[in-house]
This record gives structure tokens, sequence and C-alpha cells, in this order.
């Protein structure tokens, strides 16, 4: 699976041009079709805050909130549901360590020093 693929994964249900996915991955510093690397804490960092920015953009864009409309749900329940979505994406970015941070391995910090 290439890192474009692992995207899509991420943003099931909305539909975009291959061009559009790929501005996302590369201004999140993914090359769009490289292999993607569950090991790696950066690489699912920058598919989640690519996921993000898409996520973003349609909340930014009311004209699309109106063509992204489920059978039963209405603009202001999906408008609702991409926001909470948004801010689950933002904390896991938060928790998410990158590969440098992860290396150190450590929980602790010294908070008194002689």
């Amino acid at each position: 699976m290439n890192n474009i693929q692992r995207l899509e994964m991420e943003t099931k249900g909305i539909t975009l041009d291959q061009s559009e996915l790929v501005v996302y991955l590369e201004e999140n510093d993914l090359s769009p079709h490289q292999e993607y690397n569950a090991q790696s804490h950066t690489n699912k960092r920058n598919i989640y805050k690519s996921a993000l920015s898409v996520l973003e953009s349609i909340a930014n864009s009311p004209s699309t909130l109106k063509n992204i409309k489920h059978e039963d749900m209405t603009v202001s329940d999906f408008a609702t549901n991409i926001q909470n979505r948004i801010n689950q994406l933002e904390y896991k970015i938060r928790k998410l360590k990158t590969d440098e941070q992860a290396s150190l391995n450590s929980n602790t910090f010294m908070l008194f020093d002689k």
C-alpha cells in the first residue's frame, strides 16, 4: 500500500481527485507513491495530518458540505460529525510521537537538577 492509498483509507467516503490528494500529502512531507511504512511514527502522523487537511478543507467549503450529504443526514448533522472527526484527529496527532521522539523512549523529565 502506498501513501495515497493509506490517505484514501483514512478519508473513506470522501471522493477527491488524485491530484488533490497528492497536494495534501506533499504539504505534509509525504511522497504519494512511496510505500506506506506503518512502523514509522512520523509517516503515520503525517498521514493523519493530511487527512486532517482534507477534512478542514471540506468543512471550510459550504458548497462541498451540500454535495456530501447522506440520505438520512442533514447538512448541519454532517457539519457536526466532520467537526467531531477533526477534533479527534487533532487529538490523535498531538499524542503521536515522531520517529525522533520515539527513539528517545522516555516519558519522564528531571524536575530538579543538582
